[in-house]
């Protein structure tokens, strides 16, 4: 039997498809060029820069267009912002169009995706410039979703069951600005969402997380960690003083974009990068974060 060919997704962070979709959830749905309603974003703002909508065959031209490796088993595409990785059934994703992306590329096998993140802002900045994260991860059902929850000091024997599993991320502190930092982090275990749950156990949600940032709550301006049962997916809420950098309103703060991108993946052949996308290059220039014209 032939060995499967693996597809390497470059570019907007993974999302896990746990249920279907809630709002939060959904690809951003712009305007269109020139136009804005009422009360609508400032002028440099980063909403509605994270493409999309698209018909099938658009993203499937995207998807063709933004092939950078090919070699031996592995396909590598620098992911269309806004392309949902995974997703409920009928909605558009990199899942639903690997079929015809194999025959596009005129491959013999059907893909499959491997998933990985590079590097992240965050709303807030870490205690320590370097470190890593390590505690146990468990997929749970709060309320109508399914999550992902830490496990502090899981038994032997939930890990052997596979209930839950170890998860190591390391992480490095690249700038910092009033509130926010960009963060390099590097996976060094895989687990759905684990990027976003570590970030906020550092305290520093990623920017644009409107699932699990609503765990890090603030009380006379300090950041604490809030018991993720009780605490159910929501808008992400910024201060002030951010929204102001970013041109934003809170009212418009459900279409800030997931600002969570695989720079660079190592292989043992080849070393590949993707570019950040304009609005995480733009969120960089507003915040006045380093890394503007490259992440190094």
């Amino acid at each position: 039997m032939a060995a499967p060919r693996f597809l390497l997704c470059a570019g907007g962070g993974p999302r896990a498809a746990c249920s279907a979709r809630a709002w939060y959830q959904q690809p951003l749905r712009p305007g269109g060029p020139g136009r804005q309603a009422a009360g609508g974003p400032g002028r440099g703002s980063i909403v509605g820069q994270a493409g999309g909508p698209w018909s099938r065959q658009e993203a499937l031209g995207l998807l063709e267009a933004a092939v950078v490796y090919r070699e031996g088993p592995l396909v590598a595409i620098s992911k269309p912002p806004g392309l949902a990785v995974t997703g409920s059934p009928g909605q558009l994703s990199v899942i639903s169009l690997l079929p015809d992306l194999s025959q596009r590329l005129s491959l013999p096998h059907e893909l499959h995706v491997v998933k990985a993140a590079g590097n992240a802002v965050t709303a807030g900045v870490p205690a320590a410039v370097e470190g890593e994260i390590h505690t146990g991860l468990k997929l749970e059902q709060v309320g109508d979703l399914q999550l992902v929850v830490p496990v502090a000091g899981p038994s032997r024997r939930s890990v052997e069951r596979k209930e839950v599993k170890q998860t190591l991320t390391h992480y490095r502190v690249l700038g910092t600005a009033p509130g926010c930092s960009l963060v390099q982090l590097q996976p060094m275990t895989a687990f759905p969402s684990q990027l976003l749950v570590h970030l906020t156990l550092l305290l520093c949600p990623a920017l644009g997380d409107h699932v699990y940032s609503a765990r890090v709550g603030r009380v006379l301006g300090e950041p604490f960690l809030l018991p993720a049962g009780s605490a159910l997916p929501h808008t992400q809420v910024l201060g002030e003083q951010l929204l102001r950098r970013l041109r934003l309103t809170q009212e418009l703060l459900h279409r800030l974009p997931l600002h969570l991108h695989l720079y660079q993946l190592l292989l043992p052949t080849a070393s590949l990068t993707a570019p950040p996308p304009p609005f995480f290059l733009q969120t960089l220039r507003l915040l006045g974060l380093p890394g503007s014209q490259s992440v190094p």
